[in-house]
């Protein structure tokens, strides 16, 4: 295996491949359907309609883009398993990649049943209709860092750790990952059909409104002319930029391709590196120093204490050896970036054609010259 070809994804591969992308009208969803497009992939986004009000879907006008290319947009719930058996089997896709989910931990206290029969069965129907489908050679679940049994040990958790949740979203993903290690076990072990799942922590961006998002309280702030409000500003997170879990994805299934049909239900983290283990205040901070807004923060206490886990680390080491990935953003570029994006919705910019620039940025930044130098990150274009 050429492990230099982890450094991007390769457009000989995604060309002309049919993927079916659930999720597509969320953050992480919509930023993927847009690389997956200009990789020349034919892409049927399903998902339920956009979260919230602004959305990415809709500014960087996602669905304009599947369709341009013979894809599909299609309103549908993972929760129906029937409906979404048949959108698969009608389109007969290469490969899925299923981020459909209930995302928010404060919501899953609030909506743990929906949570649950999101995230767990949503995952069984989505297996269910990959197994109905004999197409799909790759199927890819993304799940999250939270799917770990959370000891508040300080070492970093590797893919063969236990995995558990406190809180009904934690749990939740947790179940979806055995769901995902029995499927694989049970149904895809002999066969063509490989399946595998995939870990992130807290991912930033462009395009992100999600409710109780750091980044989403600070850029709607800041964009008033208010103070964002820090409600735990020593509390420290790994941040990394939505390219970078994402490039792990692509990388992981050309690889899982290439390996068919061995390593059924393998598992992948995908987390940054350690210098982007910062706390709170601190990004809060940079992030008001890079819109140019000099007001301060203002911190105040939580009034619904719920249970967040401490700092938790993953453990990359597989997905670098075995996929040749590791990220390539320093924290200040990862917010440089998001902050430019946002700053161009501001202005009133073509966010298809900022996001798409912020994409081959990212591509020209991990692509080096003949002298083995960087090329410089680009900015969003107003």
């Amino acid at each position: 295996m050429n492990k230099q070809a982890g450094i991007n994804p390769n457009k000989d591969f995604w060309r002309g491949k049919r993927v079916f992308l659930t999720g597509h009208t969320g953050f992480k969803g919509g930023w993927l359907a847009l690389w997956l497009k200009q990789l020349g992939a034919v892409v049927h986004g399903y998902s339920l309609q956009p979260p919230t009000v602004p959305n990415l879907f809709t500014l960087a006008n996602v669905e304009g883009a599947l369709t341009s290319n013979n894809g599909a947009h299609q309103i549908g719930d993972i929760r129906d398993g029937e409906t979404l058996k048949n959108a698969v089997k009608n389109f007969k896709p290469d490969i899925v990649l299923h981020l459909a989910a209930q995302p928010i931990l404060r919501l899953s206290y609030d909506e743990p049943v929906d949570t649950y029969a999101t995230n767990v069965m949503g995952t069984v129907h989505m297996l269910e209709a990959v197994r109905a489908c004999a197409s799909v050679q790759v199927s890819l679940v993304i799940t999250t860092d939270k799917c770990y049994e959370n000891r508040e040990q300080i070492w970093p958790y590797r893919e063969g750790d236990a995995m558990g949740g406190h809180d009904p979203y934690s749990s939740s993903k947790g179940c979806a990952e055995l769901v995902v290690s029995s499927y694989g076990h049970s149904y895809f072990n002999k066969g063509e059909q490989v399946i595998a799942s995939a870990r992130a922590g807290n991912v930033i961006g462009g395009g992100d409104w999600a409710r109780d998002r750091l980044m989403t309280d600070i850029i709607a702030a800041v964009a008033r002319g208010q103070k964002p409000v820090i409600r735990n500003p020593g509390a420290i997170r790994p941040w990394q930029h939505v390219l970078e879990p994402l490039s792990g994805y692509l990388r992981a299934v050309e690889v899982l391709w290439e390996r068919r049909p061995k390593d059924a239900a393998q598992a992948w983290n995908f987390g940054p590196e350690s210098e982007s283990e910062v706390c709170v205040g601190d990004v809060a901070n940079t992030v008001c120093d890079l819109w140019g807004f000099k007001a301060g923060l203002e911190i105040t206490s939580d009034a619904r204490r719920l249970h967040e886990a401490t700092l938790l680390r993953l453990d990359s080491s597989k997905a670098r050896a075995e996929l040749g990935w590791k990220p390539r953003l320093t924290l200040h570029d990862a917010l440089a970036m998001t902050v430019d994006w946002y700053k161009a919705q501001q202005a009133s910019a073509n966010m298809n054609a900022t996001t798409l620039a912020q994409i081959q940025a990212y591509q020209d930044k991990i692509s080096t010259n003949a002298a083995g130098q960087a090329r410089p990150l680009a900015t969003a274009s107003v």
